[in-house]
C-alpha cells in the first residue's frame, strides 16, 4: 500500500512516456509541489541542496490515508518514517528531481541525507537533503540548479515567500542567489484533459554567484 502511495514514482517512467505519446507536447501534471531550498555551504564551498516539498491536498489525503496507527489525529514522524523512506528509495530512479550544474556540467548527486515527512495545516511536506557528490567551491563560475520534472508529470513551483531559496549557514556575505524568471504557461494550453485553470511554472534556473573579493 505504501509503495503505491509513494507518488507511483517508479512506474512514472512508463506512464509518462505513454502520455507524451498520446497527449500533445507539454501534457498537463498530475501532481503539484511547492518548493523550498537551501544551498548547504561548508569550508569554502558548496555541497548540497536542502528541500523541502510540500505536496497538494489531493496528494497529502491519499497518502496519509491509514497512517494515523494510535487514531489521535496527530501524523508524527515515526507514522510518516516508512513512507518517507518508499519516497527517498522512488526518488533515486529521477535523480530526485535535481539539476544542479556548474559551468553547464552536470553536478552528481550521492545518497540523500535527514529525510522524513511532515504533516502540518493539512499538507504533507517531504524534507530531505541531496548533497553534492564533490563540493563546488564558492569561486566557481557557473553554478545553477533547478527543481524540476522534464515529462512535467509533476508540477514543481517555488514557494509563495520571502525567500523560496537561500543561502546555507555560513555562506560568505558575497554570495547570492538569482533566479531568473520562471516559464510559464497557460493551463488551457497544456493539453485537452487539464481542467484546472490558471498558469503553471516550468520550471526555473536558480544560479548561485559569488563576488570576487577586491
Amino acid at each position: 500500500m505504501l509503495k503505491i502511495r509513494a507518488w507511483l514514482l517508479r512506474g512514472i517512467a512508463v506512464t509518462g512516456a505513454a502520455l507524451l505519446a498520446c497527449l500533445p507536447a507539454g501534457a498537463h501534471p498530475h501532481m503539484w509541489v511547492t518548493v523550498k531550498a537551501t544551498v548547504l555551504y561548508a569550508n569554502g564551498a558548496f555541497v548540497g541542496i536542502r528541500h523541502k516539498w510540500t505536496f497538494d491536498e489531493y496528494y497529502t489525503a491519499t497518502a496519509i490515508e491509514g497512517l494515523d496507527k494510535n487514531k489521535d489525529g496527530i501524523y508524527d514522524r515515526a507514522e510518516l518514517a516508512e513512507l518517507a523512506k518508499v519516497n527517498i528509495d522512488a526518488l533515486k530512479d529521477f535523480d530526485y528531481f535535481t539539476f544542479p550544474a556548474l559551468d553547464g556540467q552536470a553536478v552528481k548527486l550521492g545518497e540523500p541525507t535527514d529525510y522524513w515527512l511532515e504533516y502540518k495545516d493539512g499538507l504533507l511536506s517531504l524534507l530531505f537533503t541531496t548533497p553534492f557528490a564533490s563540493p563546488v567551491l564558492a569561486n566557481a563560475k557557473g553554478f545553477t540548479f533547478s527543481v524540476h520534472d522534464p515529462s512535467f508529470f509533476i508540477a514543481f513551483e517555488l514557494a509563495k515567500a520571502d525567500k523560496p531559496v537561500q543561502l546555507g549557514e555560513g555562506a560568505p556575505n558575497t554570495c547570492h542567489i538569482k533566479m531568473d524568471p520562471a516559464e510559464q504557461r497557460d493551463t488551457a494550453q497544456l493539453g485537452p484533459m487539464q481542467q484546472l485553470g490558471g498558469v503553471v511554472s516550468l520550471g526555473q534556473d536558480i544560479a548561485v554567484e559569488c563576488e570576487t573579493a577586491k
